[in-house]
């Protein structure tokens, strides 16, 4: 069973992962000051503009992390209930298995008679892991622990992005806290947009400009929204 530890490692070194930390860092971000924006239009004091934040930041991580461990636990068991059904298949009718992992590979473009020696040699080795892999595209089942984990990094996430525009309503003097909170948005989504664009090996300026787009764009209807209100 992975570590926490080596999760951590993964979480840094695995694109796919880095990628979802910015996503759901961003998300901490926009939403965190998409509602400080909204009560600064609407004059709202430092205290009341404090424990919005505050809240948003609990509020917002915890429902990001449930969703996502909710989102990975059906998975699981989507996962678990076909690798039971193609067990089940494996036990009734060894032969026809073969036959049909034999037939993905020749529709692959493998000739038969080597379609036919992969299938055997990956039956004997793993039978329900051939299955699976060709059949369903499961490389591995899911482990136990991994919506726990995938709620618990989505919320640590969640909350590390929003604790910038956090601390900007605890340092910041009020008058200049919707612009300090507007500055320190576009930096951070900056910086989060060039971690996702390596990473992931798009264009920086792309995928910045859509970060961009829906961050301040959040925050302009927000503060808009407040202004209407009040």
């Amino acid at each position: 069973m992975p570590t926490v530890l080596a999760r951590l490692r993964s979480a840094v070194t695995d694109a796919a992962s880095l990628r979802s930390w910015t996503v759901d860092a961003n998300d901490g971000i926009i939403a965190t000051a998409g509602v400080l924006e909204g009560f600064a239009g609407a004059g709202a004091s430092d205290a009341t503009l404090l424990t919005a934040a505050v809240v948003a930041t609990i509020a917002g991580g915890l429902s990001l992390g449930g969703a996502k461990w909710s989102e990975e636990a059906a998975e699981r068991e989507a996962q678990l209930r076909v690798a039971r059904e193609e067990a089940a298949q494996l036990e009734l009718s060894p032969e026809e298995e073969v036959v049909e992992l034999a037939g993905y590979y020749e529709r692959k473009g493998v000739s038969a008679a080597v379609a036919r020696q992969v299938a055997e040699e990956l039956t004997a080795a793993d039978a329900l892991g051939a299955q699976l892999e060709a059949e369903h595209g499961i490389r591995e089942v899911m482990a136990r622990t991994a919506p726990v984990w995938a709620g618990v990094s989505a919320s640590a996430a969640f909350v590390l992005g929003a604790l910038v525009p956090l601390l900007i309503t605890v340092l910041v003097p009020g008058k200049l806290e919707a612009w300090a909170v507007l500055v320190a948005v576009i930096a951070s989504l900056v910086l989060t947009s060039v971690v996702s664009a390596r990473s992931g090996r798009t264009g920086v300026l792309r995928t910045m400009t859509r970060s961009l787009t829906v961050g301040v764009g959040t925050l302009g209807i927000s503060f808009l929204a407040g202004l209407l209100i009040f």
